[in-house]
């Protein structure tokens, strides 16, 4: 048996987990125009805004062009675009005068413009934010259990912070600016065009070089942003995973070996990470070098036309004061260009993340609903399974496990049924089964003669209480963790469910008693305890069916007593399953599930089952201690499943 290194799922889940979400190229878009869209009027407020403030920065340079050729060395009359000649001044002191106060007025009212349009898309991008997120986290939860078996918690938190922001950042700070460069690159082109033509052809000669050098850059960085995205949730994963293990690390004395998975799960970040940073600082300079072209071309071609007049093929007229604003032109002109590369870049990066969060969003794997699914309302508790096959998938569709196979039983309400088994026998499937946190691949289970799968999810859930064998709490107090089912409890209700469940007694001893602080999964409260205060929070639900698995595992012998003294009242009012390994659990079920394999293979009461002599009888004499009434067969049996389990753990 080989040991799993890491804790679980390598780099190829990873990159299974990238295949499993990018289901588009457009994701991005597709996110943009779902959310955007709701949003509407905060997109076109900041886009006019911005579009307006962009458009007064072509003002300066036209004024300063003005200013050189009619004021300071008054090579021609003056006179202002879209103004009437006998509006403007003659006097040159109030010519000037006219020219300072247009210029005051209009970075006055930019500056206005600009704020308004940064408050416009900050609003728009961290509600897109809020809504994203919260959207996401919906999607999460509606998911089979099989999505999250096989993905690790880091991944998924990865996506639902990281990427998120990621988006955030990018519509706050970049589709803004890309409208802006459209904005700046037309209306300058504009300008210039209307100024002189014939130098624009000269400015727009890098453009071509400029489309190359973007195409190649967006070729070459876009998986490597993916892979960026993967190396994160990796990262997160490992770290996730280590911080939730942190008792058993300390335990073992195994800080330096998990510093080593930090440490590679990092370096796999960095190198990926680096690779695209390498490509970015390749990239941009190149942007540096052909805008800086574009530059030069402008400033020699038209120096020599402002000195020496028309020349070549440069027929029209050319002023030093035309060739400044020119000049400026060219910088809002290049300039776009060279932001235009960090888009796109940006833009490569927010895809990628896109991908995933889209992915998670409109994931197949979801619980299926039927659209005319009615309430399961008004529960008794009678339970059917007629038929059931059912196989665990994995994240290579090749590799699955069948776990339950052809089981049909049917329980009355208010019976009180056991499930008992070996180890791997199907025992906790069946209950995971009855809750739809997978669906079944053949046949069907019924509630109350209501086949599950045409059930709201919900209803059927709130119907149901469940006790783990592994009791999860809530980061909060023992309160909030009873009330959890009516967060609006009383708290004379929470005693009494806390009471039922045994475990009053030692929450009044506590300092703060309810309001004790439990811990991140509880970990301030013995298991014992932790195991208690979940039975309370299900008893709290005061559901139509209670499962147990294995509720009791974690207590001593005098707490069982006690706990299922205070249970039969409430195990006689409802349908109770409950799962055992401890067959003194169950020997009062009114009805005993003996399975093996995937199997229902015994059925009956305590007494029929010893009766038959068969599997249930065997684990009756282990719990005894009668090992030498034991029969070979189920020795050699036992221990060909324990080789199987060890395998498959391999």
């Amino acid at each position: 048996m080989s040991p799993r290194w890491g804790g679980g799922k390598t780099s190829k889940d990873t990159e299974e987990w990238e295949e499993f979400l990018a289901d588009t190229d457009h994701a991005l878009w597709e996110v943009l125009k779902s959310y955007g869209w709701r949003r509407k009027w905060w997109f076109i407020l900041g886009s006019i805004s911005g579009l307006i403030s962009r458009s007064m920065d072509l003002i300066p340079p036209l004024l300063l062009a003005v200013a050189i050729d009619a004021i300071f060395f008054d090579e021609q009359a003056f006179n202002l675009p879209l103004v009437s000649q006998a509006a403007l001044p003659d006097d040159v002191f109030w010519q000037f005068s006219l020219l300072i106060g247009l210029l005051v007025a209009i970075y006055i009212l930019e500056a206005a413009l600009l704020w308004l349009k940064n408050f416009a898309w900050g609003h728009l991008a961290i509600h897109i934010q809020h809504e994203l997120r919260v959207d996401t986290f919906d999607a999460m939860q509606a998911m089979e259990m099989e999505f999250f078996d096989n993905k690790q918690t880091g991944q998924v938190m990865s996506v639902l912070n990281n990427d998120v922001n990621q988006l955030e950042g990018f519509l706050r700070r970049n589709v803004d600016t890309g409208i802006r460069i459209f904005v700046a690159v037309f209306g300058t082109f504009t300008a210039m065009m209307l100024l002189n033509w014939q130098l624009t052809l000269i400015a727009v000669v890098p453009i071509p070089l400029l489309a190359i050098a973007s195409f190649y850059f967006v070729k070459i960085i876009k998986p490597k942003y993916v892979d960026v995205r993967s190396k994160v949730g990796r990262v997160n994963a490992q770290l996730e995973n280590n911080v939730t293990g942190i008792e058993v690390v300390k335990a073992f004395t195994n800080e330096d070996l998990e510093h080593d998975r930090i440490e590679a799960a990092s370096q796999d970040h960095l190198d990926a990470n680096w690779s695209a940073i390498k490509t970015r600082i390749k990239f941009f300079p190149t942007l540096n070098i052909i805008t800086g072209i574009g530059y030069l071309l402008i400033f020699s071609v038209g120096g020599f036309w402002v000195v020496y007049g028309p020349y070549g093929p440069f027929t029209l007229a050319l002023s030093a004061g035309v060739l400044v604003a020119f000049l400026q032109y060219s910088q809002r002109f290049m300039w776009p260009m060279r932001q235009l590369g960090q888009i796109i870049d940006q833009y490569q990066y927010a895809e990628a993340a896109a991908q995933r969060v889209y992915g998670l969003i409109h994931s197949a794997e979801q619980i299926p609903e039927k659209e005319d699914a009615h309430e399961l309302a008004a529960v008794d508790g009678e339970i059917t399974f007629r038929d059931v096959d059912f196989t665990y998938k994995f994240e290579d569709e090749f590799d699955r496990e069948t776990v339950i196979q052809d089981v049909s039983f049917d329980i009355e309400a208010g019976d009180y049924v056991g499930i008992v088994g070996p180890t791997g026998a199907g025992k906790t499937t069946l209950i995971k089964l009855l809750m739809r946190f997978y669906d079944v691949d053949r046949g069907s289970i019924q509630v109350d003669s209501h086949d599950i799968r045409d059930v709201t999810v919900e209803s059927l859930r709130e119907s149901i209480g469940y006790v783990s064998q592994d009791p999860f709490l809530f980061d909060g107090t023992i309160g909030e963790n009873v009330a959890y089912a009516h967060p609006d409890a009383h708290e004379e209700e929470i005693i009494r469910a806390a009471e039922l469940a045994g475990a009053w007694d030692f929450i009044r001893e506590l300092p703060d008693g309810l309001d004790t602080r439990v811990g991140e999964r509880g970990v301030k409260l013995s298991g014992g305890q932790r195991q208690r205060v979940s039975l309370a929070r299900a008893i709290m639900k005061d559901p139509a069916v209670l499962v147990l698995d294995e509720a009791t595992s974690h207590v001593d012998n005098e707490t069982e007593v006690l706990i299922k003294n205070s249970l039969n009242q409430l195990i006689a009012e409802r349908t109770t399953f409950a799962i055992a390994h401890r067959l003194s659990t169950v020997r009062n079920a009114d009805t005993i599930l003996v399975m093996d394999d995937g199997r229902l293979v015994e059925e009956g009461t305590h007494e029929e089952l010893l009766e038959l002599d068969g599997l249930y009888a065997n684990l009756w004499r282990v719990q005894v201690g009668e090992m030498d009434a034991l029969p070979q067969e189920f020795i050699d049996r036992t221990r060909e499943r324990r080789a199987q389990l060890d395998t498959d753990d391999d």
